[in-house]
């Protein structure tokens, strides 16, 4: 099998020499700093789970294009059987990790990019596909992570791409030869590539007439020359830096999401790893082919397992509280799972609906609509999700102190007493759950599931542009006999 092992991933990103800054530091190694390492863990769980004989049905399948078994996140969804599980993968992995996989930006990057690669190979008689193709090959021969990257810093939105002052605020091809291209800009929010392999870049907006220089998408392994990341930097990478014993956080494995500004400073991409190069009129395509892919992941599948996690947190503190019987938290507990098997609705029927697009291109991406609805939705119900929570963990989530009080011997009686509420469960555990509702209701969540894969308003722009009423109306003259009326000729 394609597979890699967990050990064999870790030895791999031994080879990969990213350029990374966090905190104002250079960071030697990703492996060894807390914060990265968090990243590192993560995509390191999905090869354990892809040879976990338990989960290998939602981790793995078999990829025709290699005749064996690779890891679902290298693979390309092939009909609506594939989109579930796909679905079912994103749910599954955001619940056991309680953070991101960092690998799904690029899976879904895989589905836009092998749909309009065919494509503009069909209209324009290019030849991406099988470019594309030889390079899916090589990442599920050697079960390779690979992140994505979309977003861009940009100009003012009030003027045109060309009219900016900056003209690197959007990532620009500077040079082509015979060899290859050069790339020189930034992507930003980006999800944990410098503990990838490689890394897959499209554009982030449509472009038009004039802008062919920064219609471009291609693949870059992550330390290729020219590359830095910024990371992200917050209270909770803080406190993470500080803790002697990673059981003090809220997530000790896996953590939060950890996200960086990649810099392209003249960054050579070969031929053979560029899909899209100056057919602007193809760029918003592989935008809304990506987008409706990722917004079926990131509003139907990950957050509901997210809030898996957060409802199982705030179970075990109406638990130990004693509050069983509690009516309002079991309405508001109650109210949670309908929130959660609402976005998981959503998220299955974007991958039901889904389609072959374009017909003929064997590839299946989850329908528009529904993949729309599914992130509009979830938007709100994870920030009410979260409030529930806060509502049930009281303001203990904000105000306890830290755990390492229980080594304390000046307070730890006092700490053991006060905390367990009477409970006979540790202490120490209460504490731990409390923390982890803490990095929910008090964390990066919030802010990242509404921007994550485009803000609200991105998402009612694309419900107007899709949705068609001619259903509804001609029910209503059904209903009615109203007849059309005739159009009379001039």
């Amino acid at each position: 099998m394609a597979l890699m092992t967990p050990e064999q991933f870790e030895e791999s990103l031994k080879d990969v020499k990213p350029r990374v800054f966090m905190n104002g530091k250079r960071i030697e190694s990703v492996l060894e700093n807390k914060n990265t390492r968090t990243v590192v863990e993560a995509n390191k769980a999905s090869y354990e789970w892809a040879l976990d004989p338990r989960y290998k049905d939602i981790m793995t399948c078999y990829s025709p294009l290699i005749d064996d078994v690779v890891n679902r996140y290298t693979y390309v969804s092939a009909s609506n059987e594939d989109l579930v599980k796909k679905a079912n993968a994103g749910t599954f992995t955001a619940e056991m990790l309680g953070t991101c996989i960092y690998r799904c930006v690029g899976y879904d990057s895989f589905h836009s990019l092998a749909a309009t690669t065919w494509e503009m190979d069909r209209d324009l008689g290019t030849e991406y596909n099988p470019r594309f193709l030889e390079y899916l090959k090589m990442v599920q021969t050697k079960d390779l992570s690979v992140a994505g990257a979309l977003t861009e810093p940009r100009g003012s939105r009030s003027k045109k791409t060309l009219d900016w002052k900056d003209p690197y605020l959007s990532l620009k091809i500077v040079d082509k030869n015979d060899d290859g291209i050069v790339v020189r800009g930034a992507k930003i929010n980006i999800s944990g590539a410098y503990a990838s392999h490689e890394m897959v870049v499209m554009p982030q907006a449509a472009h038009f007439k004039g802008e062919e220089d920064y219609a471009v998408a291609f693949a870059t392994p992550v330390d290729a020359k020219g590359i830095t990341f910024v990371c992200q930097y917050t209270p909770f990478s803080a406190e993470r830096d500080m803790a002697d014993d990673p059981e003090e956080l809220g997530n000790p494995l896996y953590g939060e999401r950890e996200t960086s500004m990649v810099i392209f400073d003249d960054v050579f991409v070969p031929w053979d790893r560029v899909f899209h190069c100056g057919e602007y009129k193809y760029s918003v395509k592989l935008v809304t082919r990506f987008a409706k892919t990722h917004r079926m992941t990131c509003g139907g599948t990950c957050k509901v397992g997210f809030m898996n996690q957060i409802i199982g947190a705030s179970k075990l503190i109406q638990e130990y509280k004693g509050l069983e019987k509690a009516t309002h938290i079991n309405e508001e507990l109650a109210e949670m799972v309908v929130l959660r098997e609402t976005s998981r609705a959503c998220g299955l029927a974007a991958a039901q609906k889904g389609a072959e697009e374009p017909e003929g291109s064997g590839v299946f991406l989850p329908d528009e609509l529904m993949g729309n609805v599914s992130k509009l939705n979830v938007c709100n119900a994870f920030w009410r999700v979260m409030a529930l929570a806060g509502d049930i963990g009281g303001g203990l989530l904000v105000t306890m102190p830290s755990i390492k009080e229980l080594d304390n011997p000046e307070v730890k009686d006092y700490v053991e007493e006060f905390y367990s509420f009477g409970s006979d469960e540790p202490t120490k555990n209460i504490m731990k759950v409390h923390k982890l509702l803490q990095n929910w209701t008090a964390g990066l969540h919030g802010v990242g599931t509404w921007h994550g894969a485009g803000p609200v308003m991105a998402q009612k722009i694309m419900l107007q542009r899709v949705i068609n009423y001619d259903h509804e109306k001609d029910l209503v003259k059904r209903t009615l006999n109203i007849k059309d009326r005739e159009k009379k000729n001039d």
